[in-house]
């Protein structure tokens, strides 16, 4: 008989859903599996740098694009989280008046040009010790961080002994807790050994998000054929990366490290000027999650093993962004299942088990 367990639904606390026609799409794979919430991130064309009032020509702000994901199926969620995108444009008041709206939870910083609409974003040096970082404190907003240091290029950018990643953590993260003791964090679809050694180390208001992408692949997976699929920012490391980081999200008890997906839908990955960094995994993420957990030596039919699973998927995540675990569940049962391209009038997207020809071995239901 197949091997089903059913646990409390989960959420995805770093996600895309993007812009235009497909949003719709990308909301309901979500939804059908078995996702209680998300936190939608906020390098929109035009970005969401501002907290409310009508969009512009040069900024959306979260009440509007909070407006248009509800609209497109979103109020199914349980919760929705919209980070503010934090730009030249932000301000200490804004920051403030944002957190007695309610409508601000979370700010996103990105590198200048370090991943997808990314250009908007500031120097890490430009906000430690600033009064935003501090006006953030002072009101309990997340930081969620892409932690790869901006200025690198060539070997100084990737190598072996260290990436952009293992740069950030290693100088810019320190920088930013001596700075801001009490700033919560979450440090986004960390990648390396240095990132979850630091997370590991750092206060309890330090957590972290981790993708299925990364628990799966390692560098060797992305270059073996070119495998475009694969490609997302930050890249896939080495098996002493991999291995840390399944370290992590099974250590027994953990509390730090949860699901964040950074699910990205293209409906053109090889461009004109390169990839189009992003793996879609929506319709499809826990399947993956509970392959990657299977890999690390979890048995997921044991008691522990779901636990740990439960953990990560489920309850660290509403455990640090301060709201409760679903009290919903869905199923998941170990089956062969098949992930598929979605065709819609901006052309195809295409899942990543789909790009890397990779047979799901789990199947989900509710």
């Amino acid at each position: 008989m197949a091997n089903s367990f059913t646990l409390p639904k989960w959420y995805d606390l770093h996600t895309h859903f993007r812009q235009g026609v497909n949003v719709k799409q990308y909301i309901a794979d979500h939804l059908a599996m078995g996702c209680a919430g998300a936190l939608a991130m906020p390098n929109t064309r035009p970005p969401i740098a501002h907290v409310s009032g009508l969009k512009t020509e040069t900024s959306w702000s979260i009440e509007s694009y909070r407006a248009d994901l509800l609209a497109a199926g979103a109020d199914a969620f349980d919760e929705l989280i919209v980070p503010l995108y934090l730009s030249g444009d932000t301000t200490a008041a804004m920051i403030a008046e944002g957190a007695a709206s309610g409508l601000l939870r979370a700010a996103k910083y990105y590198p200048p040009h370090g991943t997808t609409n990314a250009e908007h974003g500031l120097a890490m040096e430009e906000w430690i010790g600033g009064e935003v970082f501090q006006a953030m404190e002072d009101h309990n907003i997340v930081l969620c961080i892409h932690g790869e240091q901006h200025t690198l290029s060539g070997a100084d950018y990737f190598d072996e002994k260290q990436t952009a990643e293992s740069e950030f953590y290693n100088k810019d993260l320190p920088a930013i807790l001596e700075a801001h003791p009490r700033l919560r964090i979450v440090c986004e679809h960390i990648t390396t050994a240095e990132a979850v050694e630091f997370v590991s180390q750092a206060p309890d208001h330090v957590g972290a998000t981790i993708t299925p992408q990364h628990l799966l692949y390692t560098i060797g997976h992305l270059i073996q054929g070119l495998k475009y699929h694969l490609y997302c920012l930050p890249v896939v490391k080495f098996e002493r990366d991999r291995a840390a980081l399944r370290r992590a999200v099974t250590e027994p008890g953990q509390s730090k490290f949860f699901a964040g997906t950074d699910s990205a839908p293209h409906t053109t990955k090889a461009t004109e000027c390169g990839c189009a960094a992003g793996c879609y995994t929506g319709g499809c993420a826990p399947q993956l999650y509970a392959m990657a957990f299977e890999e690390a030596g979890m048995d997921l039919a044991s008691d522990s093993g779901r636990k740990a699973f439960v953990r990560f998927l489920s309850s660290n995540g509403p455990r640090f962004y301060g709201f409760a675990a679903s009290s919903d569940t869905f199923t998941l049962t170990k089956e062969p299942s098949v992930a598929r391209v979605y065709q819609s009038e901006e052309g195809p997207v295409v899942p990543l088990p789909v790009g890397m020809e990779l047979e799901l071995t789990w199947s989900i239901g509710h």
